[in-house]
């Protein structure tokens, strides 16, 4: 049966975006809440003078079930023979119920149970991201085959199965509109805050919500490499990695942990020969162990760094590591590739020229005609451009395709070709000059033997282009850099268009990579953008590759460190933006973590700090941080990213020429690029 007979089914309500599992959910909050909840119970009956025994006994429950998780790390720990700040921190509250500070201790459980809590869940969300985006893609998938319907599981969906999505239905898998209409919500995969509308031809992707039409789908992609399972994949281990300030950071917090032992144990003994009583020099032992320890200082780099990644995965921009968000905070110039990149990808024609006798209407007409039966883009793009010309062109017959040269038919009893200009056509040879001399692809189209004139064609830049570019000029402080293996002409004239000021043509792939490895060696931090084959060795070579990952090439998307999922290139000076913003709340939080360590610590030594006041100033530093960086998991951290980038503040450097360049330069190899005008085929 076809698709509009299918019988009338109830319409399913329209599937809620999976919520992620809450706070509750995490133990390590539940037993900071029990620990509260007994330490709160304690404190009542403290300030009621309620028997003491009980408040000890609910002080001992707050020791117990906020206490045990870091005593078994400690534990743990000792046996490794390492050090960490959970037995530091266990130390502490014993020596505080050994001086009878039973209050300061648990105050020390609570806050410190809670730090440990807001750690965890800065961590976790991320997974829980991942989690609930793998949840959108439905179970189920209908597939229409032989014209009938029938159920079959989402992930033994192939590629060519063409399945039916009904209203309120998600999509299963990544594929194109083959027919019906709708509008589809794509915020789970582009972040777009309006549903889009789908045509024939169009791509959807898996886990996307089908709003009020029906459409058949045909399967691009397996389950595997649907977007949303590239997305939770990435994502997933770039929670994974470390950043190198991470890394630093541990590598000295072993060290740092055993100098606390070593001072605790002086500020213990040393006070003592001057007279100081074993209470007192024990209490401000304590005081220093728990003051002087790197808990913020520990916490203050990934929560940032793993909330950016996991913001910019919901807005279609894959970061694999924390590593690779570090360095793209750090670029100072970005490199672009031309084709597929600045531009679409796929030509159109920009000009049609008759020459007299021929109308511009009639010679794209049998041109569209000619090129009816051929699969070549440029073919499709002239079919195209008389579809859009709401023209009709007439049945051609007799169609044949010579390779390298262009097509032929017969149209309305009219020997009709399209084809590469040759040395012998004087009639048109000014035309294809000068659309040639533009960078632009030249093709004659001939009637009876005699050129009627030339269509031109050109890649198209992307809307995008020419703001993406000013942004990032405004981010980095230098000029991007065009990077083409296209000739010289063609380069040009793209990057007049996109504001492009360095352009260098005529690159082969090891041009390419090593044009990067020349902007290195000036001192920059490269972030290069690319999507095909040919940009996979400079993608490997820059500080940061970037691939287009919608039309990109495997090898580039494999040997890229970033993927804009959707080939939206304003994203990436908006990631950019974001990537600046964690290193910035890195370095807050450090500067908050060491300036409190450094207070405390002043303060213990040079006067009496109580230890009920360096509980809360320490730990309460170590929420602050944990907080901090969890301001970019929200989505107004996104479009904040995205006004500064648009528009923010400039960078502080004035804006200059990236070294050993100069605008417009070509490479040596621009002789041996293959023309545009001379496009074969």
């Amino acid at each position: 049966m076809t698709l509009t007979q299918a019988p009338q089914q109830a319409v399913p309500a329209p599937a809620r975006r999976p919520r992620l599992p809450g706070w509750g959910a995490v133990p390590e909050v539940r037993w900071a809440a029990a620990a509260l909840a007994f330490f709160l119970a304690g404190g009542l009956v403290q300030l009621l003078d309620g028997p003491q025994p009980l408040a000890w006994a609910l002080y001992l429950c707050c020791y117990a079930t906020g206490g045990w998780e870091p005593a078994w790390a400690g534990i743990t720990a000792l046996r490794e023979r390492t050090l960490d700040v959970d037995l530091l921190m266990v130390l502490a509250v014993i020596g505080a119920l050994a001086l009878g500070q039973v209050f300061d201790g648990a105050l020390l459980i609570v806050i410190f149970a809670t730090s440990g809590a807001l750690e965890t869940v800065a961590t976790r969300r991320t997974a829980d991201a991942v989690r609930g985006l793998t949840d959108l893609a439905p179970e189920q998938a209908t597939v229409l085959a032989g014209g009938q319907e029938r159920v079959v599981p989402a992930a033994d969906l192939t590629v060519g199965d063409v399945v039916v999505v009904r209203p309120g239905e998600r999509v299963p898998a990544d594929g194109t509109v083959l027919d019906g209409g709708s509008d589809v919500d794509q915020a789970s995969i582009t972040g777009e805050p309006l549903p889009v509308d789908k045509a024939p031809g169009d791509e959807v992707w898996a886990g996307t919500s089908n709003g009020t039409g029906v459409l058949t789908v045909r399967v691009d992609r397996p389950a595997a490499e649907a977007v949303i399972a590239r997305i939770a994949t990435l994502v997933e281990e770039a929670s994974a990695t470390k950043a190198r300030t991470q890394l630093f950071i541990e590598k000295v917090e072993q060290r740092y942990s055993m100098g606390v032992v070593v001072s605790t144990l002086a500020v213990f003994g040393v006070p003592q020969l001057f007279g100081e009583s074993l209470q007192e020099a024990l209490l401000r032992a304590m005081t220093f162990m728990i003051v002087a320890s790197p808990c913020a200082v520990v916490l203050s780099t990934m929560p940032p760094l793993l909330s950016a990644i996991a913001n910019a995965s919901r807005h279609g921009v894959l970061i694999r590591s924390a590593v690779v968000l570090e360095q793209l905070g750090a670029t100072t110039v970005v490199a672009l590739d031309k084709t597929g990149t600045l531009t679409d990808g796929t030509p159109a024609v920009v000009a049609v020229r008759p020459l007299p006798g021929t109308t511009g209407d009639e010679l794209l007409a049998l041109a569209a005609a000619a090129e009816g039966p051929s699969e070549h883009p440029i073919g499709r793009a002239v079919v195209t451009a008389a579809r859009v010309a709401e023209l009709s062109p007439a049945p051609a017959t007799g169609f044949r395709a010579a390779v390298g040269s262009g097509v032929a038919a017969t149209v309305g009893g009219r020997a009709v070709t399209v084809a590469a200009p040759t040395s012998g056509q004087l009639a048109v040879a000014e035309l294809v000059a000068e659309e040639q001399s533009a960078g632009r692809t030249a093709v004659v189209v001939t009637v009876d033997g005699s050129p009627a004139g030339v269509l031109a064609l050109a890649d198209r830049l992307r809307p995008e282009a020419a703001g993406a570019v000013a942004a990032l000029r405004r981010q980095t402080g230098t000029e991007p850099v065009l990077l083409t293996g296209d000739n010289a002409g063609a380069a040009r004239a793209l990057a007049a268009q996109a504001g492009l000021g360095d352009v260098r043509a005529g690159l082969l792939p090891e041009d390419k990579a090593a044009a990067v490895g020349e902007l290195q060696r000036a001192g920059h931090r490269v972030t290069l953008v690319g999507d095909g084959v040919n940009d996979a060795p400079a993608l490997a070579t820059a500080d940061v590759g970037v691939a287009m990952g919608g039309i990109g090439s495997a090898l580039a998307v494999q040997s890229a460190d970033a993927i804009v999922v959707r080939d939206d290139l304003s994203a990436l000076p908006t990631v950019l933006a974001l990537a600046r913003r964690a290193r910035r709340l890195v370095v807050q939080n450090l500067v908050v973590a060491g300036t409190v360590i450094v207070v405390l610590v002043a303060w213990d030594l040079i006067g009496t700090l109580p230890l009920a006041l360096g509980v809360a100033g320490h730990e309460g530093s170590t929420v602050l941080v944990a907080l901090n960086g969890l301001r970019l998991l929200r989505s107004s951290a996104w479009r904040a990213a995205a006004r500064e980038a648009e528009g923010g503040p400039p960078a502080q450097r004035p804006v200059r020429t990236s070294p050993a360049a100069t605008p417009s330069s070509t490479s040596p190899a621009a002789g041996t690029a293959t023309s545009q005008g001379a496009h074969s085929r």
